[in-house]
């Protein structure tokens, strides 16, 4: 069973591939198939953890392979703490820029950033909850509670491996802005 950790990304989605990578019964990977098109996209091993910001533009395709048949997590931080981790990283290509002058459009220039990260995450956010409203194996997984729900997790998907490891890794600051 495959298993896909949705975000917005800036929420520990590769902190929670780390914890992964000590689960000896699946491969796990963060963002392995970007820059793929078409059935190449979503063309992923059985019995595979993987986390990417860019399913959430994917979930239709996503529906359409795999619907009931894998397990979703939806991956949250404060809402808040993901726009200013997000307005920290500006960088030609990157997805705040991308939301605000290819999504939004003729946005004006005063708008803050802080306030598009904030939209773009809800909206992320939002498109993730309607595309899990019926599907039957989710959880939503929230940073601020990682020790708890990752617990969690791992008796969900029957997970095997070092779970103490696993659980060290969100002691770590991974890809911090």
């Amino acid at each position: 069973m495959n298993v896909f950790i949705l975000n917005t990304g800036r929420c520990g989605s590769l902190t929670f591939i780390k914890a992964c990578q000590h689960i000896s019964n699946y491969s796990c990977a963060h963002e392995s198939r970007t820059g793929l098109l078409g059935h190449a996209r979503l063309q992923y091993p059985d019995d595979h953890i993987e986390a990417d910001n860019r399913l959430s533009w994917f979930l239709g395709k996503l529906d359409r392979k795999f619907g009931n048949d894998a397990i979703y997590v939806h991956l949250k931080r404060d809402l808040d703490q993901t726009a200013i981790s997000y307005s920290r990283r500006l960088f030609p290509g990157g997805i705040i820029p991308a939301y605000r002058s290819g999504i939004l459009l003729f946005m004006p220039d005063n708008i803050p950033v802080i306030s598009v990260a904030q939209d773009y995450c809800d909206t992320v956010n939002s498109n993730i909850e309607l595309f899990l409203k019926d599907k039957d194996s989710k959880m939503e997984f929230r940073l601020e509670n990682a020790r708890q729900d990752f617990v969690i997790f791992w008796k969900m998907i029957s997970a095997e491996g070092d779970l103490d490891a696993a659980m060290n890794e969100f002691n770590i600051h991974h890809n911090a802005s």
